[in-house]
């Protein structure tokens, strides 16, 4: 597990391998200011981030033999777990995991179609896809180390494919002052310059 101040760290949010997202932008009230996601490969900056949770895992099996001494554990699969932290400034997250009210709202698992809102009806069906290069679906996350870019290298992780699995807000006396939306994926991330 690391965890990153967010003035230590760029992340962007975009459409999971550059699809997911089809002719413009996550724009969940059609005015262009409050984009969620992008379809583009550079992805929609999150601005006012306070805090990165980054956490790797593996869920292993433990399989006995009969007859045998020794326990095998096999690895059954990956899990990249992201959470991010801003200070609350609009209802844009709010709207991403929760909706807006209507039916098949909220863009937990990706987002289709160019209208505001327009999420798979429920966890997507990555069978039903006949285009090529649309059957995966989520977000993809770049997290740029703002370390290495001021030493003239800039290390990304990526993260592909990711759901949002928890969306939570804090309060105080005084109102909300900071909301955390969580991204998990099994797919392996990857480390690199881009």
């Amino acid at each position: 597990m690391a965890y990153y101040l967010g003035r230590d760290v760029s992340v962007t949010i975009a459409a999971g391998d550059d699809i997911g997202v089809s002719l413009n932008a996550l724009d969940f009230d059609g005015t262009a200011t409050t984009v969620f996601c992008d379809d583009a490969a550079a992805g929609v900056a999150v601005s006012d981030l306070t805090g990165v949770d980054l956490s790797i895992g593996v869920t292993d099996e433990d399989i006995t033999y009969m007859g045998g001494r020794t326990v095998l554990k096999a690895e059954i699969k990956k899990e990249t777990t992201v959470s991010l932290t801003r200070k609350k400034k609009d209802n844009t997250w709010d709207v991403v995991f929760n909706g807006d009210g209507t039916p098949d709202s909220g863009a937990r698992w990706g987002a289709t179609g160019g209208s505001a809102i327009a999420n798979l009806a429920g966890e997507p069906d990555v069978t039903t896809a006949t285009t090529p290069g649309t059957n995966y679906f989520g977000f993809q996350l770049k997290i740029h180390l703002a370390t290495a870019a001021h030493a003239g290298a800039a290390e990304v992780f990526t993260v592909g494919n990711c759901q949002i699995t928890g969306h939570t807000v804090s309060l105080n006396a005084d109102g909300t002052t900071e909301e955390t939306m969580e991204f998990v994926s099994q797919e392996t991330p990857s480390i690199g310059a881009t």
